[in-house]
C-alpha cells in the first residue's frame, strides 16, 4: 500500500478511536444515600470509615472532590437534583424524560422526599412523584422500635424496652440509636437493595434500557444497625471535631443552628457525643454493605458493561461541628456532598472542579444520547469522564430560607436575607473558624463574592 494512503487510513483510525472508547452507556443506576457527609467516606479521607464498596467504586470512576447540593434539607435537594433546577416544582423529572425516550423507569426507597422514619414505618410514599416512575417499591422498617438496646443520647437514656421511644415527629429521635442482634434483613436498606439486584436479573432478560433509582435512608436518623456495625466503632476512639472557644462570636445570628449541643443537652454528655459518632458511622458501614450488594450483582451480570453508576446524597450532615447538629444550614459539612460516576469506557481519577447536584441529570441526559431538557438548568458532567482535570463550574450554590452560600475554589462566602454575611478563606481556614467578612484586608475578596453571588443568583432565576 502507497505510503500517503497508509497515512490517510491511519488518521481516519485516530479519528474514529474515541467514538469507539467513548460510547454512550445504554442504562442509568443512581443511588442516593440519606444524610451522608462527605468525609464519612473513606474515599474521601476518612481513615476511620469502613466503606469498601463505595471506595472501590470511587477507583472504578471520577470522584468528585467539590460536589455542592442545592438544598440543604431532603425535600427541596431532592427536588432540585431530580429536575435539575436549583429550584425543582413543576418541572420534568428525570424519570418523566426516560419514560418518553423508551426507558424503563423505577424507584426501590427513597429518591423524593420521604419522611424518616415517619414514612418508613407505615411503608408510605411521602412526597413522591407518581409520574416519574414505570415501576416503585417503598422498604418499611421498624426503625426506632427495632428491639434492641435503645438510646437517645442527648436524654441519656439507654434501655431494651420498646415503651417510650422517640420516634416519628418528637423532638429528640435525631439523637436515637439502636443496635440489636440480626443480619440486617429487616432494615429498610438491606431490602432496598434485595429489591434493587431482584429488578437488575428482570433488566438484564429485557432489551428496554433503565433507569433505576435506589434510595438508602441511611444514616439519617434514627441509627438503627445490627451491633457487628457498631462494634467497628467503639466510643471511645471517636474523636469528636474540635471546636474553637467563643466560635459563634463572629457568627451573625441568623447563622447560628438552634439545632446545636446546648439546645438538646448533649453538650451535658461528651462521650454520648461520641456515640453519635459511632452510630452514624455503623449505618454508614451497613449502607455501603448494601451498596457493594448491588456492585455485585452488576457485574456478575456483566451489566456493567453498559450501565453508568451515579452515587451521591441529598445533602452533608453535622456531628457536632461547631457545636451544630444535623442539616439546614450553609455550614460546609452540610453543602458539600459526596458525588462518585462510573460511566463504562470513561477514565477513571479525582475531579476538583467545582459542580452541583443540578449537573447529575444533563450528565445522565448525555451519557445516554437522549436531548436535556430546556428547564434543566446543571451543566452536564461528561467532560470531567474524557479528563478529570477539565473545570466545569467556578462556582456552587447552596440555599436555606434564610440565605445562600457561594462556594469558588478557594473561598465560601454566605449571604442572608438579613444582611448579614460570612466570608471564609477555605485555603487557610477549611473548617471555616475565622469569618472574614469585616476584614478590611480582604475587603476586595467580600466585594468580588457579592458581586458574583448577585451575577449566579441573577442567572438562575
Amino acid at each position: 500500500m502507497p505510503m500517503k494512503l497508509m497515512m490517510k487510513n491511519f488518521c481516519i483510525i485516530l479519528f474514529l478511536t474515541p467514538i469507539c472508547l467513548f460510547a454512550k452507556t445504554s442504562n442509568i443506576l443512581l443511588v442516593v444515600s440519606d444524610d451522608l457527609k462527605a468525609d464519612a467516606l473513606g474515599c474521601y479521607g476518612n481513615t476511620l470509615a469502613k466503606t469498601p464498596n463505595i471506595d472501590r467504586l470511587a477507583k472504578m470512576g471520577v470522584i468528585y472532590e467539590n460536589a455542592y447540593c442545592q438544598g440543604t434539607v431532603c425535600a427541596p435537594s431532592r427536588a432540585s437534583f431530580m429536575r435539575g433546577r436549583y429550584f425543582g416544582k413543576n418541572e420534568i423529572t428525570w424519570g418523566e424524560h426516560f419514560l418518553n425516550h423508551n426507558f424503563s423507569s423505577t424507584r426501590v426507597g427513597k429518591i423524593f422526599h420521604m419522611r424518616v422514619p415517619g414514612d418508613i414505618i407505615p411503608g408510605t410514599d411521602g412526597q413522591d412523584i407518581p409520574e416519574c416512575w414505570s415501576e416503585k417499591y417503598n422498604s418499611p422498617g421498624l426503625e426506632a422500635h427495632t428491639p434492641g438496646n435503645y438510646a437517645c443520647l442527648n436524654l441519656n437514656k439507654f434501655t431494651t424496652e420498646l415503651e417510650g421511644r422517640e420516634s416519628t415527629r418528637m423532638p429528640n429521635r435525631m439523637f436515637v440509636t439502636v443496635d440489636y442482634e440480626g443480619d440486617g434483613s429487616d432494615q429498610p436498606d438491606w431490602k432496598t437493595a434485595t429489591k434493587s439486584i431482584e429488578l437488575l436479573h428482570k433488566f438484564k432478560k429485557q432489551k428496554q434500557p433503565f433507569f433505576l433509582a435506589t434510595g438508602f435512608i441511611r444514616p439519617h436518623y434514627p441509627n438503627v444497625a445490627p451491633f457487628q456495625y457498631f462494634e467497628h466503632y467503639p466510643f471511645r476512639k471517636m474523636v469528636l471535631p474540635f471546636v474553637p472557644v467563643n466560635d459563634w462570636n463572629d457568627m451573625p445570628a441568623t447563622a447560628i443552628s438552634r439545632s446545636n449541643s446546648a439546645n438538646y443537652g448533649i453538650d451535658q454528655f461528651p462521650d454520648n457525643q461520641k456515640k453519635m459518632w459511632a452510630g452514624y458511622l455503623a449505618t454508614v458501614t451497613f449502607m455501603d454493605e448494601q451498596v457493594g450488594r448491588i456492585l455485585d450483582t452488576l457485574e456478575e451480570l456483566k451489566l456493567d458493561k453498559t450501565t453508568t453508576v451515579i452515587f451521591t446524597s441529598d445533602h452533608g450532615y453535622l456531628l457536632g461541628e461547631h457545636h451544630f447538629w444535623q442539616k439546614g444550614n450553609l455550614r460546609e459539612e452540610v453543602t458539600r456532598v459526596p458525588l462518585i460516576i462510573r460511566a463504562p469506557t470513561y477514565k477513571h481519577g479525582r475531579s476538583s472542579s467545582l459542580v452541583e447536584l443540578v449537573d447529575i441529570f444533563p450528565t445522565a441526559c448525555e451519557l445516554t444520547g437522549l436531548p436535556i431538557p430546556k428547564s434543566v438548568q446543571g451543566k452536564s458532567l461528561v467532560p470531567t469522564l474524557y479528563d478529570p482535570k477539565r473545570t466545569i463550574k467556578n462556582t456552587a450554590l447552596s440555599f436555606v430560607p434564610k440565605g445562600t452560600s457561594l462556594r469558588t475554589k478557594n473561598w465560601s462566602y454566605m449571604q442572608y436575607k438579613d444582611g448579614t454575611e460570612e466570608l471564609y478563606n477555605m485555603k487557610t481556614d477549611s473548617k471555616q473558624f475565622n469569618n472574614l467578612s469585616k476584614s478590611k484586608k480582604d475587603l476586595a475578596q467580600l466585594l468580588r463574592h457579592r458581586k458574583l453571588m448577585e451575577e449566579r443568583k441573577g442567572a438562575i432565576r
